[in-house]
């Protein structure tokens, strides 16, 4: 059981209420909040209560990362539950969703709820599976969607592998439909899609095979179409051009009911950033070109992109120290989502509320978690961030098992002091 908990003074934004005040937050011995806001003080504190005094930081409903990749089960030298979850309690992340690229893959009963016993056992945050939508995420037969979302899973994916056959689509958004289940892929055609990096002359220089835009815009207005089709809720994972961005809008006026993340990496980076043959940069889908960045980050202001994801994918040596060509897609990025999405703010280039709606609010919507709110009866899931604490990412103080990250030695402005979940501070700087 949670001790009561006071947080005094902070500037309180919450999302879910449209709120931006300086207050308070009270904290229950349940672990659910009482009350948030300017006039919560007049409440009064429970008997025993820890307080804490909040001046000059920002209190939002904890982080929600809708796509980490963890090792468990199969590659825990990469990482484990746990460690990815003080990962994602030091980067101010208190939910998120486990994709089932594992070893087993997740799509079975028995899988789900060894994802949720682990969780239970040993991580300090809360960690939310998502199914395989289909057998081994071999792209032929779907899964069982309605018992193993009635098992616990809160999204249906092909993880890291496109999923190309349009009648098993079809069939598992008509299947994932009745039971209100979200499918969630990556649009990537595997032919056109097949090069390393952004076709362009970058790519050229470096003498480097390219991905097109195409290969992401393709499968994509697929998917879109086939969502309309059947009627189903289909988030795109991840995009990473405005013409991606541009079938959304279409879809939406058309009726589908679709929505879109993006990495923070396309939001961050470019594919300039690859340097000479940076493997840590190496991402699917590939960094693109500075003008489809900023593109992108307007997308988000706008509220055409939904959600800010890490696409946290931890990788060793073994994967990452090849040739550009022959190195694993993927970097880590719990720890520094939210630093890297600060960069925006600071920039006047996207409103903190949207910013945090991106990362917390709207991504509890999306999958029906509970999470992304302060409202009074929620659980007390709450980030306490410095807008201002420069600090500097050292590889020797990286939470994660693997050390991938493209933003190594990156100096940033702003990051989580204190994480607590269900009202317990399970990371404090």
């Amino acid at each position: 059981m949670s001790q009561a908990l006071v947080l005094t003074n902070a500037r309180i934004l919450d999302p879910s209420r449209n709120l931006d005040e300086v207050g308070t937050i009270i904290v229950g011995d349940d672990g659910r909040i009482l009350a948030a806001g300017a006039n919560a003080r007049n409440q009064g504190a429970p008997e025993g209560a820890v307080t804490r005094d909040c001046k000059g930081l920002l209190a939002v409903p904890g982080l929600v990362d809708a796509r980490v990749f963890v090792g468990e089960p199969g590659a825990e030298h990469r990482e484990t539950i746990e460690s990815a979850s003080r990962a994602a309690a030091a980067g101010g992340v208190t939910s998120f969703i486990m994709m089932p690229d594992t070893d087993p893959v997740l799509d079975d009963i028995a899988l789900v709820e060894f994802v949720q016993k682990a969780a239970r056992d040993k991580a300090v945050v809360n960690v939310y599976p998502a199914a395989a939508l289909t057998k081994g995420l071999a792209g032929d037969e779907m899964t069982e969607i309605g018992m193993l979302q009635k098992a616990g899973a809160v999204a249906f994916t092909n993880g890291r592998q496109p999923l190309h056959d349009t009648l098993v689509l079809r069939r598992a958004m008509t299947y994932a439909r009745e039971f209100d289940a979200v499918i969630a892929l990556e649009a990537r055609d595997q032919y056109i899609g097949a090069g390393v990096m952004n076709e362009g002359l970058y790519a050229s220089w470096l003498g480097l095979g390219g991905v097109p835009k195409e290969a992401e815009i393709i499968p994509l207005e697929r998917d879109l179409r086939i969502a309309g089709l059947t009627g189903a809720r289909y988030h795109a994972a991840k995009i990473s051009v405005p013409e991606s961005a541009e079938a959304m809008r279409v879809a939406r006026r058309r009726g589908a009911k679709v929505t879109c993340g993006i990495s923070i990496n396309h939001l961050s980076l470019n594919e300039n950033d690859i340097g000479e043959y940076r493997t840590f940069f190496k991402l699917s889908p590939p960094l693109r070109t500075e003008d489809d960045r900023t593109a992108m980050v307007e997308a988000l202001a706008d509220g055409t992109i939904d959600i800010i994801v890490s696409s946290h994918d931890p990788q060793d040596v073994d994967t990452k120290r090849l040739p550009f060509a022959d190195a694993a897609d993927g970097a880590i990025g719990l720890e520094t989502l939210l630093a890297a999405a600060l960069r925006l703010h600071h920039s006047g280039q996207v409103p903190l509320m949207r910013l945090i709606h991106a990362m917390s609010t709207r991504p509890a919507e999306i999958f029906g978690l509970d999470a992304g709110t302060l409202k009074a009866g929620a659980r007390a899931d709450i980030t306490l961030i410095d807008l201002d604490e420069p600090w500097l990412v050292s590889k020797d103080a990286i939470l994660s098992r693997s050390k991938n990250t493209p933003f190594e030695d990156a100096r940033f402005s702003g990051r989580a002091v204190a994480t607590y979940v269900g009202g317990k501070c399970v990371h404090a700087l």
